[in-house]
Formats: structure tokens, C-alpha cells, sequence
């Protein structure tokens, strides 16, 4: 395997509390999975810190995920295309759907995803990896 690319990044949680008001819920139906809903509406049931926190960390990893692989939040990558999921033992990991999971797979990329939250951050952290071989570097042109 060889790295295709890393991503890092780290949201206020503030902030994601503050658009979470503003627009009545809906800015988690339009980031969130629908694996990631059903999460998001258990922890936010039994603690409303903790669902924000959930929400704020999934925001994160989806934008250090789009970064890892280098398209920003542009097509293919989409914010529902993408869940961060977690393991019985509770070590996250990806999954991707669509016209995604078809663009990754088409690279041979795969990601490790970490993500982290205190009371005022989140923060996400993914390495993209490939298992096609590396494209040779450019030759550079004589000046002749």
C-alpha cells in the first residue's frame, strides 16, 4: 500500500451547535449518513452535548476525508456519500456509497480515519492509502 494522500481537520463545536439551531436540524439530515442519523439520534436523546459532539466529529471526518483524497466536497464526494462508523471496540472506519465508493474503488484507495472531540473541539485526522502502483514523475522536457 502506498499513501494517496492525508487529511486533517478541526471544527468548533460551537459552531456545529449554532447551525444545528439555526436551520431546525436539517444540517444533519444533509451531512449525516443515514447509518450516522440513527447515531446522531440516540446520543442526542440521551445527552444533547454528546449528539452535537457526534455530529461535529462526523463533519470533521468527512472534511479531512475529502481532503485525503484530494477533491475537496466536490463530486464525487458528497456529504451523505461518505459514513464514519464505528467498530464493536469502537475504533471509527469509513464507508463509502455511490458514484464514491465507485471512484474510490476505481483508484484502489481505502482510508484510516481517527477522529477526536473535547468540550470545544473536534478534530479528524485520515490517511488514504492505494494499492495501484505510483505513477512515474513527470520527465522533465529538454530546453533544446
Amino acid at each position: 500500500m502506498a499513501i494517496y494522500g492525508i487529511g486533517t481537520d478541526i471544527v468548533q463545536v460551537s459552531r456545529i451547535a449554532a447551525v444545528l439551531e439555526r436551520t431546525g436540524g436539517r444540517f444533519a439530515e444533509k451531512v449525516l449518513g443515514p447509518d450516522e442519523l440513527r447515531v446522531f439520534h440516540a446520543r442526542r436523546a440521551r445527552s444533547e452535548a454528546r449528539g452535537i459532539a457526534f455530529l461535529a466529529t462526523r463533519f470533521s471526518a468527512k472534511e479531512a476525508f475529502s481532503k485525503a483524497i484530494g477533491l475537496g466536497m466536490h463530486w464525487p464526494m458528497t456529504w451523505r456519500a461518505l459514513q464514519t462508523l464505528n467498530q464493536p471496540s469502537g475504533e471509527p472506519y469509513v464507508v463509502a456509497t455511490g458514484e464514491l465508493a465507485d471512484w474510490l474503488a476505481a483508484r484502489g484507495i481505502t482510508a484510516r480515519v481517527t477522529v477526536s472531540d473535547e468540550r470545544d473541539y473536534a478534530v479528524s485526522f485520515v490517511i488514504a492509502e492505494t494499492n495501484l502502483p505510483a505513477a512515474a514523475p513527470p520527465v522533465p522536457r529538454s530546453s533544446s
